[in-house]
C-alpha cells in the first residue's frame, strides 16, 4: 500500500519520517510513504490518477491508501472529494484523504492534533483564549477550542479583511469571534491561553508582550523554542510547541489510512524528534 504527503513547498514536511516509523513498528512491510510537490492547479489531475476505480476494494487499484495534505491544498481539495467528514466541513479544510471502496474521503486531523497536544501538556480547558493568525490552522484551533467548551474567542490578525474565511468557520462552529489587529494585542492577552498560528519567527516580535500569559501554544516546531515560547516559559507559563500537534494529527492519519488503532505514538515521536535534530545539525 502507498501513501504520501502533498503540498507546496513540501521539502520541509516531517510527515514521511513519522508515518514510516509507524509502518515499521506496526509490521506493515508492504507500505510506503512519500512526499510530492503539488500546488492547487496540479491537485485535480493527481487525485484523478490516484483515485481507485469505483467498486474496487481498499487494497486494489494502484494500492493507494491515502494522502496527507498541507498548504495550499487543504481547502482546495474539498470539492474534489466524494465524501467529507463533519470536522473537515466545519473548518473548511481537509488535511487527510483516505481512498476506500473506489471513493476518496476527506477528513481533518489537525483539530484532534491540537486537542491532544494541549492534553499531553496538561493544559486545562481554557475559559478564555486568543488566537494569533487567521489561516487554516487558526480555523482548526477555533474548532479545538470549541470542542473544549469555549464559545467566545478573540482572533488577532494583521489585516481584518483577511480573516473573512476564519470568521465564516467561527459562525459554522457556533463560536462568537472578536477580530482585533496586532496594534491592540496588549488588550487581548488577559486570557488563559494564547494560540499562535503564525509562521516561524512571526510571533517573536511580540515575545515581550506574550511573556505574561499563563499558557502559549505556538504551532512552530523548528527552530524550537521560539523567542515567544522561551519568554513565556521564563516567566513561568506553560508552553506547548507545534511538534506534539504534528505528531498527534499524524497518529490519527495512520489510524484512518490503515484501519488500525495500535499506532506506536512513541516510536513516531522519537523518529520526528530525531529528524528535527538532524536538520538542525545541518543548518547550525
Amino acid at each position: 500500500m502507498r501513501a504520501a504527503v502533498m503540498g507546496s513547498p513540501i521539502s520541509h514536511s516531517l510527515s514521511p519520517p513519522l508515518h514510516r516509523a509507524a509502518y515499521r513498528e506496526m509490521g506493515l512491510t508492504g507500505w510506503s510513504y512519500d512526499a510530492f510537490e503539488c500546488d492547487e492547479a496540479a491537485l485535480p489531475g493527481l487525485l484523478r490518477e490516484l483515485r481507485p476505480v469505483r467498486g474496487d476494494g481498499p487494497d486494489d487499484a494502484g494500492t493507494w491508501a491515502g494522502l496527507s495534505l498541507t498548504m495550499p491544498l487543504k481547502r482546495a481539495v474539498l470539492p474534489l472529494l466524494d465524501t467529507v467528514s463533519a470536522a473537515a466541513l466545519e473548518v473548511g479544510g481537509a488535511n487527510t484523504v483516505v481512498f476506500s471502496g473506489g471513493a476518496a474521503h476527506g477528513d481533518n486531523t489537525d483539530v484532534y492534533g491540537i486537542e491532544a497536544a494541549l492534553a499531553e501538556a496538561g493544559v486545562p480547558a481554557p475559559r478564555s483564549a486568543t488566537v494569533l493568525g487567521g489561516g487554516a490552522t487558526a480555523a482548526s484551533a477555533l474548532a479545538a477550542l470549541r470542542n473544549l467548551g469555549l464559545y467566545e474567542v478573540t482572533l488577532v490578525v494583521r489585516d481584518p479583511s483577511r480573516a473573512r474565511e476564519t470568521a465564516e468557520v467561527a459562525e459554522r462552529l457556533g463560536v462568537t469571534l472578536t477580530v482585533q489587529t496586532f496594534d491592540k494585542l496588549d488588550t487581548v492577552l488577559g486570557v488563559d491561553l494564547v494560540v499562535s498560528t503564525l509562521p516561524g519567527g512571526a510571533a517573536d516580535a511580540h515575545a515581550d508582550r506574550l511573556a505574561g500569559v499563563p499558557a502559549l501554544f505556538d504551532v512552530v516546531y523548528a527552530p524550537w523554542p521560539t523567542r515567544a515560547a522561551a519568554a513565556v516559559e521564563a516567566a513561568g507559563g506553560v508552553v506547548v510547541g507545534g511538534f506534539p500537534m504534528l505528531l498527534h494529527q499524524a497518529v490519527r492519519q495512520v489510524e484512518l489510512m490503515t484501519g488500525r488503532t495500535d499506532v506506536p505514538v512513541e516510536a513516531m515521536r522519537a523518529a520526528g524528534e530525531a529528524e528535527i535534530l538532524r536538520r538542525a545539525s545541518q543548518t547550525g
